[in-house]
């Protein structure tokens, strides 16, 4: 998630002269309300006694409100790792793993061993934790364990105790946070981004970003256009989308995955006994779901219900290999059989923490709801809708459609002034990467992307499955690097094939957030 900006297209009730370009030497903080934060120096030091002394962060400050630069303050850390090449050196990539509430201070480590020699060379790598996240004023808002789970399957004997978890949720965070919610928004950590490149003295920003970073980098495209040079968006969310679509679209994105899964395992029906025709394959599943509501199946030491089955599989019928081998272990486990006890591990990949952070235990899933529900207004208020809206797409999309419909704490946030949400349509050059099988951002959210982008080129990888593709080996890595090494765009859209392993399950994966 990536891009450019440029000050007098700021969103509404923002002054058009709070970020302008790199200020002279000789402008005073008079002209320019941001002249305090744009003229600050780092103070860098070594990010943790365990990682190299190249790795290097620092904290800046941020207002909390760029409406009202002499206000309050939020900490903003940042991270570098210099490129060892002067000669070659033509500025900084600044990186962003997803989220929303993803920390991105270590990405530079991270980073440094999946990209090319030849972009190393050009770039410091640059990351920095978003506002409210990590180390950049972290926010919580005292959740337990079970608040946080926001997977509640729609059913009319809970629907009244998931609109009280919901409305909990929404409320905690107010009284723990309260104004401050309504400035963790992507704007604003686009905005940060724009002070990070002045600080940095850069003209321009480079930038890469993954999932949820796509569309914060293409937020920062349409605020700072002229400020935007190379800019590599990989694995794509569609602004159209903003947010409660985006959320939605997971369910629309697994049924076509499902589908494919059914077919490619009944064509191997030899290896998996699970059904020899797509439909026979479909019942199978559909029967352990019926008899996991019955009687929870145990499964590597965990009970599920059908509803757990079905919560577990959505992310899994991408990789159909994996799928496969799971159900069989699921079959084998409610027929009380024992299972191989090897299946790989389909649990979300998260980035490693962040060194000597001292933040709330909720605030991944505290940042997600404060991002989520600031960054637009159109979120349904009525319980009501998300009853309808969640009966209406269970019947549309069976696997998970019932989950991402039913009511969320947005319905219940403070709006308190908080400005609408960025229309994407630009001009500005850019790369997106796609896989056709991902399971967070899938395919037609990343066409959701280069609709509006209009000045960018899609690479989409045929047959490619996971979530995060360049750094991976994928066949799109090629066209990544010559963009981000050359400033060549692609001269169309372009399509590339996955290598047969790779159309079947994820190999090794980018430790990347995911949108929850």
């Amino acid at each position: 998630m990536r891009s450019s900006r440029i000050a007098p297209v700021l969103a509404a009730g923002v002054v058009a002269t709070l970020v302008p370009a790199l200020a002279p030497a000789t402008a005073s903080a008079a002209a320019n309300p941001l002249d305090q934060y744009l003229r600050q120096t780092p103070s860098w030091h070594r990010c943790d006694r365990t990682t190299p002394a190249s790795f290097q962060c620092a904290t800046i400050k941020v207002p909390l409100d760029y409406s009202r630069p002499d206000g309050k303050k939020l900490d903003l850390a940042i991270s570098r790792i210099k490129t060892g090449n002067r000669a070659e050196r033509r500025g900084v990539l600044l990186l962003n793993p997803g989220g929303p509430g993803g920390p991105g201070l270590d990405m530079p480590q991270m980073m440094a061993g999946e990209l090319p020699k030849s972009v190393k060379a050009k770039y410091d790598l640059v990351g920095f934790d978003p506002r409210g996240i990590g180390k950049s004023s972290g926010v919580g808002c005292g959740m337990t364990d079970a608040e946080q789970n926001w997977e509640r399957p729609y059913k009319a004997a809970t629907f009244a105790k998931d609109v009280k978890w919901a409305r909990t949720v929404a409320e905690k965070c107010d009284a723990k946070q309260g104004d401050k919610l309504r400035h963790i928004t992507t704007r604003n950590t686009a905005r940060d981004m724009d002070v990070i490149r002045a600080v940095l003295g850069e003209k321009k920003i480079n930038y890469l970003g993954y999932s949820y970073g796509t569309y914060l980098g293409a937020v920062y495209t349409q605020l700072f256009p002229k400020r935007s040079d190379r800019i590599v968006l990989d694995s794509a969310v569609d602004p159209a989308r903003i947010w409660r679509g985006m959320i939605q679209v997971w369910a629309e994105g697994t049924e076509p995955a499902f589908t494919r899964w059914t077919e490619w395992t009944a064509e191997r029906d030899a290896t998996y006994k699970l059904g020899r025709t797509p439909e026979a394959v479909r019942k199978t599943f559909y029967d352990l779901v019926a008899r996991a509501d019955r009687k929870p199946i145990e499964l590597d030491g965990m009970k599920l219900n059908g509803d757990e089955v079905r919560s577990f599989g959505r992310a899994t019928f991408f990789s159909v290999r994996d799928a496969a081998e799971w159900v069989v272990q699921l079959k084998n486990a409610a027929a009380g059989r024992p299972t191989s006890g090897d299946r790989a591990d389909r649990t979300p990949s998260q980035a490693p923490p962040s060194f000597a952070r001292a933040v709330p235990a909720d605030n991944g899933t505290a940042g997600f709801w404060s991002v989520v529900c600031a960054d637009t207004r159109n979120w349904p208020r009525d319980p009501e809708q998300y009853r309808s809206d969640a009966i209406r797409d269970k019947a549309k999309w069976p696997l998970y459609g019932d989950f991402v419909s039913n009511i969320m704490p947005c319905a219940f946030w403070k709006k308190n002034g908080s400005e609408p949400a960025t229309k994407v349509d630009n001009k500005v050059g850019a790369l997106i990467l796609q896989n056709e099988w991902d399971s967070q951002t899938p395919l037609a959210s990343g066409q959701g992307l280069r609709r509006v982008m209009k000045g960018s080129k899609m690479v989409t990888v045929l047959g490619g499955v996971g979530h995060g593709i360049y750094g991976s080996k994928s066949c799109a890595d090629k066209t990544a690097t010559a963009y981000l090494t050359t400033g060549k765009l692609p001269a169309k859209d372009a399509t590339c094939k996955a290598a047969p392993a790779a159309r079947e399950r994820v190999i090794d994966p980018l430790p990347l957030p995911t949108l929850r």
